[in-house]
């Protein structure tokens, strides 16, 4: 809950941004905070819990259920084996939209917040060029614990969680405007 959160700032990164980025950032992390993100990506993790377990259980009914025996019309394997191959994929597209639209308004109440745009675009291109140069080594399960994607190439934009740099950039710089 906002009485009781925390935000954690690494010496890398007070070493690359300087101070008006650095409360772009905290103002942008607080945001999160304040907008009850982490209740909402538990909420956003048990839906796609659940789709899973759907998805399992349709995997065990096809396997053990007798879906598809002859005298039984009702039950089609193509359905199970669909739901078993797609509801995985929607869990996790679902996990991510969600994901990427409370980045979004992090960014906003960060740059109100801390009344600078631009400081938090600024650190969102340095932090995001610094990761393209040093990519991260680790597990992408903690890539949503971090303001940029810390992880380059391959796939990961595809499942980040969050959305592209370049739009986060263009909207705060939109945002100086108003």
């Amino acid at each position: 809950n906002p009485e009781n959160g925390v935000v954690a700032v690494t010496h890398g990164i007070m070493q690359i941004l300087n101070e008006e980025e650095l409360k772009g950032v905290l103002a942008h992390e607080i945001g999160h905070i304040k907008n009850r993100d982490t209740l909402i990506q538990c909420l956003a993790a048990t839906l796609a819990g659940a789709i899973m377990m759907l998805a399992s259980m349709a995997r065990w009914a096809m396997i053990f259920g007798g879906a598809g025996r002859d005298n039984d019309r009702d039950n089609n394997p193509l359905v199970f084996l669909a739901m078993a191959i797609f509801a995985p994929l929607a869990a996790m597209l679902i996990q991510m939209g969600i994901s990427r639209s409370r980045e979004y308004e992090a960014d906003k109440a960060g740059a109100k917040f801390a009344r600078n745009p631009d400081a938090l675009a600024n650190a969102l291109v340095k932090l995001h060029n610094t990761v393209q140069k040093r990519p991260m080594q680790g597990n992408p399960s903690t890539a949503h614990l971090f303001i940029v994607n810390p992880f380059k190439g391959g796939l990961s934009g595809l499942f980040s969680t969050h959305p592209p740099m370049e739009e986060r950039v263009k909207r705060l710089r939109a945002m100086r405007m108003i």
